[in-house]
């Protein structure tokens, strides 16, 4: 079965850059205008961000959108 994404969200990363940046989870959901269950989700790896949220939720974590993608070895 071939992958849909050959990239998938660090929910590592994503969460270590939340907690670096002093931002909780409702920190970040406010400001993406989304639920704060949303964030948890891409955290867990549960959903991924829409493509329209990526570029705003690496500006607020201060990295680029590769640096969200775990990349495929």
């Amino acid at each position: 079965m071939p992958r849909i994404l050959a990239e998938v969200i660090n929910t590592n990363y994503l969460r270590e850059m939340r907690i670096k940046k002093g931002l909780s989870q409702s920190d970040v959901a406010e400001k993406l205008q989304v639920k704060r269950s949303t964030v948890s989700m891409w955290e867990t790896g549960g959903s991924f961000p829409r493509a329209d949220k990526l570029p705003q939720l690496a500006r607020l974590l201060g990295c680029t959108i590769d640096e969200l993608f775990e990349k495929e070895e």
